[in-house]
């Protein structure tokens, strides 16, 4: 596993630049999960080199903090954990006091059983709330008290970066950001990476339709956001199957098939594109089996692909993709 940099004021963290997205420990937006599975999820991760794990207090109302915060203790290694704030009943859509940020964190250390978080992240808060800036100040306050240590936000658009890119001290902007989804490439990417900011990419694989492995009849569970959020009717439908139909996003995949290199699979092709543009720090993939878990991380062994290649991905993203994506981009 190769490790990247995570810049921040003080210094700089190695972290593997595969990282594991923990969405789907909750239980509650990728169909069902039990504790038994998830600790092999969380352990086939750090046998395979990953140590950064994303989570957030409002997955399966804090059930994903609290399964890493019981892993944290019985592990050896050194793991970085970074969590989000900000979707929680007490504060969306209108609810952001420094008291309700402040019981937040707070909650936040309790269930992963920490002094201080590696990095809290704002998790897609209202625009006019990044606007304005107090919540900036006040995750300044919690950092000078020692109870984060970074601090940065998940965004919905590259406009909503973009105002979070005025921040001082602003440690990560975590995006979505995949084959289906390339618009940060054209001009996000290269303004963080010129302010030190990291980029964590999120979705990698399109809520899995990037895998190659759905077709049209694919079924999820009903507890699954692949199932309810098709067109948005539950959360921002950029953060299922990239806002793209579902059924259009299937034969794009399929239109993408024709460019994968010999032997690579698709989800190897979708990680490791991400990962060939330098201004990406982790790439945080989920996975419901061990087994997915490794094969994720093997992507980080996976040479470069080719400009050629590269010229033709973008080609297929102007040309099939970009008019069929919705929401806020």
């Amino acid at each position: 596993m190769k490790l990247r940099s995570l810049p921040c004021s003080t210094t700089s963290l190695p972290i593997s630049e595969i990282g594991l997205g923990c969405w789907q420990l909750g239980g509650s937006d990728w169909g069902a999960i039990d504790d038994d599975k998830a600790f092999e999820i969380l352990e086939a991760a750090i046998d395979a080199g990953v140590n950064f794990f994303d989570t957030a207090d409002v997955y399966g109302a804090g059930r994903s903090e609290e399964l890493i915060g019981r892993f944290l203790k019985k592990s050896s290694s050194r793991i970085f954990v970074a969590t989000k704030l900000g979707r929680t009943s007490a504060l969306y859509p209108n609810g952001y006091t420094e008291a309700a940020v402040r019981a937040a964190t707070e909650a936040s250390l309790r269930r992963l059983g920490v002094e201080a978080l590696d990095l809290t992240q704002l998790h897609c808060i209202p625009p006019a709330v990044l606007r304005q800036g107090e919540v900036f100040d006040w995750l300044r306050q919690l950092q000078q008290e020692g109870k984060i240590r970074r601090f940065g936000a998940s965004v919905e658009s590259d406009d909503q970066a973009s105002i979070c890119l005025q921040q001082n001290g602003l440690a990560s902007l975590q995006i979505i950001f995949n084959v289906l989804r390339q618009k940060p490439a054209f001009q996000l990417l290269d303004e963080a990476a010129m302010r030190g900011v990291a980029i964590i990419v999120r979705l990698p694989l399109a809520s899995g339709v990037l895998s190659g492995k759905f077709t049209s009849a694919t079924q999820f569970p009903p507890n699954d956001h692949r199932n309810y959020n098709r067109d948005g009717a539950a959360f921002n439908v950029g953060e299922t199957f990239a806002g793209i139909p579902y059924e259009t996003a299937v034969a794009l995949c399929d239109e993408l098939r024709g460019l994968l290199p010999p032997a690579w699979t698709m989800a190897q092709l979708a990680q490791r594109w991400i990962l060939d543009h330098a201004a990406v720090s982790t790439v945080i993939t989920g996975a419901s089996r061990p087994d997915q878990v490794v094969a994720n991380a093997g992507v980080s062994d996976l040479p470069p692909l080719s400009p050629e290649l590269h010229a033709k991905l973008r080609h297929f993203y102007e040309v099939s993709v970009a008019r069929h994506i919705r929401g806020v981009y």
